[in-house]
């Protein structure tokens, strides 16, 4: 404390390392941008990890208020993150050409924050030699997803959550359970109580997630092709296999299950989503 009257905003946030990060390997005016874009993306995911952190602690804790509101913040992230596509899709295949040899091997596949996001969502299905690797993605690979936790929560609200669904092994991908969505239309039958709430919540988190899938598909689409992506990596392919694969299959099932009602406040199709 005895620093602070001499505190300075540079100081503070660093700004003297921060400015110095950026190191483009060409003359290439638009590699400036490639770099600040994909560095400001691995800030945002160690924001998101540091809050899906905290989420879980509140889910479980069965504070839903606080995980009411950590979700939105996770959702609005997102968003803010889908919105940065927009000025990357500002650069043109040719302006990306300009530069694009002198990446080498690296491609955003490689993004361990990205890989550990994945896993606290719920993916388990890794290379072994990036889990041999990173000491974090292993260990977030085999404690509870964020629908561990979510289950958690709604069975500590007195919801019938099986038991074989909260003492699973977590080191496995969760497959989507008829009793869970018996449990979660339980839970939807009261759309104004606070559980529906924060399911809706979580249902935004995955759209997000999602719609960031997509929009990343289509700027690789738009700035490389069908070529093979850097890094040797499948490109636009691998990324069209990973569309349309929900974080929380559970709570998008029941929707089919029950209509309009879900999500919508007074039951109207035309009500927006809680959260939203």
């Amino acid at each position: 404390m005895a620093d602070s009257p001499t505190m300075t905003y540079g100081g503070y946030l660093r700004l003297d390392r921060l400015l110095s990060c950026q190191e483009p390997k060409t003359g290439a005016h638009d590699e400036l941008l490639f770099v600040i874009i994909h560095q400001v993306y691995e800030l945002w995911f160690k924001q998101i990890l540091h809050e899906a952190e905290l989420l879980q602690r509140r889910l479980e804790a069965g504070n839903s208020g606080g995980s009411l509101h950590t979700a939105r913040r996770i959702a609005k992230i997102l968003k803010t993150v889908v919105g940065q596509l927009d000025v990357l899709e500002t650069m043109t295949p040719r302006q990306f050409a300009a530069f694009r040899d002198e990446l080498g091997s690296s491609s955003g596949f490689q993004s361990e924050q990205f890989r550990e996001l994945e896993a606290v969502l719920g993916r388990r299905s890794f290379p072994a030699s990036d889990l041999r690797g990173d000491e974090r993605l292993r260990a977030a690979a085999s404690r509870p997803s964020l629908l561990d936790s979510l289950l958690r929560y709604l069975a500590g609200r007195g919801h019938a959550i099986p038991d074989a669904a909260l003492e699973r092994d977590f080191s496995r991908p969760w497959e989507p359970d008829p009793r869970v969505q018996e449990a979660l239309l339980a839970v939807y039958a009261d759309e104004s109580g606070p559980g529906a709430e924060v399911c809706e919540a979580l249902v935004d988190v995955d759209e997000g997630v999602q719609e960031w899938r997509y929009r990343h598909l289509k700027m690789v689409e738009r700035t490389i092709g069908a070529k093979i992506g850097t890094g040797g990596s499948a490109g636009a392919d691998y990324l069209r296999a990973t569309l349309f694969a929900p974080a929380f299959p559970d709570l998008w099932e029941v929707r089919s299950q029950v209509g309009s009602q879900v999500g919508s406040p007074e039951g109207s199709p035309e009500g927006a989503p809680h959260g939203r």
